[in-house]
């Protein structure tokens, strides 16, 4: 079983029909996915248009993931944990220096699905909002909308099972953010069948 270290990324191919298990080993760890069509790297996951073809910002088991193009892209088949966060950028660099005020470097999600998707040619600038798998971000009431970052729900070999729709690249992280996954950044396993 293929194994994300903490804080890594990977990115590969997956044919249309084929099946991707994401899972949490340890509990309390996100995973951020985004992915192409193998066929065109202009069509691309988007955020928007599967949470307006869902009418849902929580996405989860018998729901689908859109691309820019309004086709389907992936299915979700089945799901241990049930919350998933489809509003949130990845992780950056920039993001870290801009909420710590600080310069120093910090691994994060975007510089990790750049460099594994940049065998596949391509371009940090066109990964856009991910599906984090498992990661638990809470929308306030009100007239503001704020959000809050809660620690995941996922307990120790939850899992998501997602099934291609089309012939994709695909990338994986173990998130970096250590807010996000309740202080501790730790490992994720995926299987491909």
């Amino acid at each position: 079983m293929p194994i994300l270290k903490p804080q890594t990324g990977h990115a590969f191919r997956l044919a249309k029909g084929s099946t991707l298990k994401v899972i949490d080993p340890l509990g309390q760890q996100v995973s951020d996915l985004f992915c192409f069509s193998a066929q065109d790297l202009g069509e691309s996951l988007s955020s928007g248009r599967s949470i307006d073809y869902n009418d849902s910002i929580f996405l989860s088991r018998g729901n689908q993931l859109y691309s820019n193009r309004s086709q389907v892209m992936m299915s979700i088949l089945e799901d241990t944990c049930g919350r998933h966060d489809f509003l949130l950028t990845p992780c950056s660099l920039k993001m870290f220096q801009i909420v710590s005020g600080s310069k120093v470097y910090h691994p994060s999600c975007h510089e990790n699905l750049a460099q594994s998707l940049a065998e596949f040619g391509v371009h940090a600038d066109q990964i856009s909002t991910t599906f984090n798998i498992f990661m638990n971000v809470v929308v306030g009431g009100g007239d503001k909308g704020e959000i809050r970052i809660n620690p995941p729900r996922s307990r120790p070999g939850d899992w998501i099972l997602l099934r291609a729709e089309m012939d994709l690249i695909v990338s994986l992280t173990a998130c970096s953010h250590e807010e996000t996954n309740n202080g501790v950044c730790k490992p994720i396993h995926f299987e491909i069948s």
